[in-house]
């Protein structure tokens, strides 16, 4: 069973553009590693400093795989320069 994980960053203004456009450039790699099904960033129409990373993993140790490496080659510590607070990550299963 696929595990949806949400990355809710909340962003500050000033960094808004350089979060999107670095995300942008991010994903594409994401998308070909191994265990990610899918994976869009969303901009929230009502708070543009709101980006949530909707994705779907093979598992949640299929991410946990991926975000260790992400924080090895520093992508987290340049994802903490754009956030005005801790990013918030959840792990669901589809029930219905």
């Amino acid at each position: 069973m696929t595990c949806t994980v949400l990355l809710e960053l909340n962003v500050k203004p000033e960094c808004v553009d350089a979060a999107i456009a670095g995300l942008g450039e991010l994903l594409p790699s994401t998308r070909t590693y191994e265990g990610c099904v899918e994976v869009y960033a969303h901009q929230n129409q009502d708070d543009p400093c709101n980006i949530v990373a909707v994705e779907v993993w093979d598992s949640r140790q299929a991410y946990e795989k991926y975000f260790a490496w992400r924080t090895e080659t520093g992508v987290i510590g340049q994802l903490a320069e754009w956030v005005s607070a801790e990013p918030s990550i959840r792990y669901f299963d589809k029930k219905a």
